[in-house]
């Protein structure tokens, strides 16, 4: 027993998913080749029914739904699938319906307001401190619930260096920006080529204290995640990496592996959850995936209300859903395995939490507040309590070169109402100019970053 545990693991050979018949026969050196998976995705409904079984409506809904947002999936995680069921929930989040032809009354092409707060092409800036920086409208896989569908897949293509430029020139002269997330589309579908040229303009700037990117490559395509690319983003740390997870049946070996370079690597992973009707929207679920996402070290961030893109209310769940989920979790598990529920508010109103009430009543002496079994508990408040903090102290003196925002902003000044006419937006609106001292060159780029040379 003792020589069993001593042996090293590298002497067991590598698990792997099942694959589907149609792929059976490819070399295993093809199939763990991401250029490979990339250039076999399926497109079509022909395509499709190599590998399912389509019910009238899933034929109806790849053949009118790809006007609205493409389809491709990887032959990887087509594989994992079930062929003969339309309700498995992986097929729901790929495949194709007509329920995508159905615009509701509350949908919106861009719900989130991105383009309102885009200064430059490429660049939301809706937060004060940080940007969101669209780099590819192309993913691996799409998903059918994408709040992006507007943008994403829609000429794919890789943001150009001159428009790279730009951005990182925006970035450079706002100083406040201290956090850049790169998303997209996915940017791990870009060449490392493609990635590290941006993350190394942005590590130059000195006020850019972090790196984060967001992707779905680890659950669709984790051939994708090689020594290679882990060791490139390496040199970029702090750097993060958010991965999108919905379901326990996406934690595969491969998905395993994937995650496993990243953390080895030194990589904080954290996880985001759409919540979707009939795919996730049930606690026990709910629970397992955040409980295995722990395993592979990925910690759960954000749980998010399904947002008001035009075609996906079918996938959307009523709030008190999320609520109830986040109450089955509370308590019930370890706090690391509890998400941050939120509403992304519609309009641009950014991410709003959403908790279940734990806070009964408070008075200038008590707080009266609730644990998940329902007891309910007195916490005593100091009696000499005064803020201490003269605003004079380091942190206060840097913070007070930017006025805050918003309700922080009420609670430092003699403001006593807020939004309406006359608010203010951390970001210029499109065709806005604002003025900054830095300028920051271009630099020479190996290869054409107008559109990704060939994924082979």
């Amino acid at each position: 027993m003792q020589r069993e545990l001593e042996e090293p693991p590298g002497d067991k050979p590598p698990q792997s998913s099942p694959r589907a018949p149609v792929w059976e026969a490819v070399p295993d050196n093809l199939w763990n080749d991401w250029h490979w998976q990339m250039r076999h995705r399926l497109t079509s409904v022909a395509d499709l029914m190599r590998v399912l079984t389509l019910t009238p409506e899933e034929e109806e809904g790849v053949a009118r739904a790809l006007q609205h947002l493409r389809m491709a999936i990887t032959p990887y995680f087509a594989s994992l699938l079930d062929p003969r069921n339309p309700n498995c929930p992986l097929r729901r989040q790929v495949v194709p319906t007509i329920h995508e032809l159905q615009v509701a009354q509350a949908d919106m092409a861009d719900p989130l307001s991105e383009d309102e707060h885009s200064p430059v092409p490429g660049l939301v800036h809706r937060y004060p401190d940080r940007v969101l920086v669209l780099v590819t409208d192309q993913c691996a896989s799409y998903c059918r619930h994408c709040t992006r569908r507007r943008l994403v897949g829609a000429k794919q293509q890789v943001m150009s260096l001159e428009q790279m430029n730009r951005v990182v020139s925006y970035v450079a002269q706002h100083t406040e920006v201290r956090d850049v997330l790169i998303s997209g589309g996915d940017p791990f579908i870009m060449s490392d080529r493609h990635i590290e040229y941006l993350l190394s303009r942005f590590r130059a700037l000195p006020h850019v204290e972090i790196l984060r990117l967001g992707t779905r490559v680890p659950v669709f395509l984790p051939q994708r995640i090689t020594p290679e690319l882990v060791a490139m983003l390496h040199r970029y740390q702090p750097l993060y990496v958010n991965i999108h997870f919905n379901h326990p049946a996406e934690i595969t070996p491969e998905v395993k592996e994937a995650c496993a370079r990243l953390a080895d690597a030194g990589i904080p992973l954290g996880s985001q959850t759409v919540l979707l009707r009939g795919i996730n929207d049930c606690p026990h679920i709910m629970k397992r995936l955040m409980q295995l996402l722990l395993s592979i070290r990925v910690r759960p961030y954000y749980l998010y209300q399904c947002d008001l893109s035009q075609g996906i209310e079918h996938f959307r769940t009523s709030v008190a859903k999320g609520i109830e989920i986040i109450e089955n979790l509370r308590g019930h598990t370890t706090g690391l395995a509890v998400p941050q529920f939120v509403i992304d508010a519609p309009g641009g109103g950014g991410k709003v939490p959403i908790l279940p009430q734990y806070l009964i009543s408070m008075s200038e002496g008590k707080a009266i507040v609730r644990n998940f079994e329902g007891r309910i508990c007195a916490y005593s408040q100091p009696e000499d309590y005064h803020h201490q903090c003269q605003n004079d102290c380091t942190y206060c003196l840097e913070e007070s070169r930017c006025r805050p925002v918003g309700v922080a902003g009420m609670l430092e000044s003699d403001q006593v109402v807020l939004g309406g006419e006359g608010r203010e937006s951390p970001a210029p609106q499109k065709g806005s100019r604002r003025q900054g001292s830095l300028r920051v060159e271009p630099l020479a780029c190996p290869v054409s970053l107008h559109r990704e040379p060939s994924l082979q």
